[in-house]
């Protein structure tokens, strides 16, 4: 896949829009909407007229169209990330009484695959800038978990096996420093992916773009979820460029059949197949990657429009003094899934929770990228994690919002969410108040 820039494109948004299309009064914008177009229509009632409608040749065509697009060798769809995931730890041996290092800043799911295997996932705080994994805290919780001091292990030893990055947004980590951190303490990488197709990073300026999925981990997963930059609706992905790690993730991905299975149906195929092990109930419908397979012939341009409303973002949003606009790393390649801003609070009479209340308002969507998995009670009261274990991320969350951020998104759209912005910021900025007293 190759990858162009549109700096420019973003900053002439602004100068193109008439007063009139300034000012819609009641415009709404939500906070994501997917990008369907006429040949995904038409490829799904194709699907459907076939005949086959589970997973079949749609499903095949997709996973080698998608290990092309990020240059792995072998792809594996599944129904979800958090499927990958599952499968991908399922597939790389984790076990009862294994701990892996997990960001608390995440979804969910990243930490949850490892709680099905009984393993422990540790939690590790974040970069206060770009909200990934800061692997100077990760290599503070590997000692401690040497040292038996983590809060709730209470003296037992656990053997650190493993790590899961995320790359929050679609701002992929420094996977040179990654790979370094598992070397030296002998761990796995398996990517959360969930936020970064299409990315890519470099070491420095004069290195080729690396796509994520290339060679960044053992097993990198993707989401094909519904605000995603390529949707199948609800979908995933697990690459790798390990033929046995493929072939575990496949023969567990569908009950643990025997790999002849797959083509029973067909005239080629054989109606007979053998269990060989218990496995789960994670495939990908031909239905679904009909959807996929017309997306991702789409995936660069849908990426380049994000990246023109990230631009305009920034080019509209840069000098509002209570804000701060997210990071991009001229050596990474940024799929622009989100655009989190960050309230400065010391210069707002509002905290996070009334700001989002003043968005509603104004008929602006939103949403919060995460709660960090230390203030949700599962892992707060089994695990006993508290605020003070994760300074930089229990920070971070009383102050992110992510705004709308999507292919399809209109000069009116993004017009009205940046005066919305202006607006709130104007309208409760403390230096505002001082001055009136």
């Amino acid at each position: 896949m190759e990858f162009t820039q549109t700096a420019e494109i973003g900053r002439t948004i602004e100068a193109e829009l008439s007063d009139n299309e300034r000012s819609a009064p009641e415009l709404r914008v939500p906070f994501f909407r997917p990008d369907i177009g006429d040949d995904e229509v038409m490829e799904v009632m194709a699907t459907l007229r076939s005949g086959w409608l589970t997973t079949g040749p749609k499903v095949k065509a997709f996973e080698q169209s998608f290990a092309r697009a990020v240059r792995g060798k072998f792809a594996v769809a599944v129904n979800s990330c958090t499927a990958a995931l599952h499968l991908a730890v399922e597939a790389i041996g984790l076990k009862e009484g294994d701990a892996v290092l997990i960001p608390t800043m995440t979804f969910a799911a990243t930490a949850e695959i490892v709680l099905y295997k009984k393993a422990v996932p540790v939690l590790v705080d974040c970069d206060p800038v770009t909200g990934n994994m800061d692997l100077a805290d990760a290599e503070r919780k590997i000692e401690k978990i040497r040292q038996r001091t983590l809060p709730y292990l209470r003296g037992r030893e656990l053997k650190p096996v493993g790590v899961i990055p995320v790359h929050v947004g679609g701002l992929m980590m420094d996977i040179g420093a990654i790979k370094a951190f598992a070397s030296k303490h002998n761990l796995w990488v398996i990517e959360d992916a969930a936020h970064a197709f299409p990315s890519a990073w470099r070491p420095n300026s004069e290195s080729r773009w690396e796509m994520c999925g290339e060679n960044t981990a053992s097993v990198t997963c993707f989401s094909f979820y519904a605000n995603k930059t390529i949707t199948t609706g609800e979908g995933g992905m697990a690459v790798t460029n390990s033929e046995a790690l493929a072939n575990k993730i496949r023969l567990m991905s569908l009950h643990g059949l025997s790999h002849d299975a797959w083509g029973r149906y067909t005239s080629e195929g054989s109606w007979d197949y053998k269990i060989v092990q218990p496995g789960y109930k994670y495939n990908l419908t031909d239905v679904a990657a009909a959807i996929g397979c017309q997306q991702l012939e789409r995936a660069e341009q849908m990426r380049e429009k994000r990246e023109a409303v990230a631009e305009y973002y920034y080019s509209s949003m840069a000098n509002i003094r209570e804000i701060s606009l997210p990071p991009n790393d001229p050596d990474r390649l940024h799929s622009w899934h989100l655009f989190p801003i960050r309230l400065k609070l010391d210069e707002l009479s509002i905290d996070r929770n009334e700001f989002i209340e003043e968005l509603k308002r104004n008929r602006v969507g939103f949403s919060v990228h995460w709660r960090p998995l230390h203030l949700h009670p599962l892992y707060a009261e089994r695990f006993g994690w508290i605020d003070a274990h994760f300074p930089a991320a229990s920070k971070l969350w009383t102050e992110i919002i992510s705004l709308p951020l999507y292919s399809g998104m209109t000069r009116e759209e993004m017009a009205h969410v940046v005066q919305t912005v202006k607006k709130i910021c104007a309208a409760y900025s403390k230096v505002q108040i001082s001055v009136a007293a």
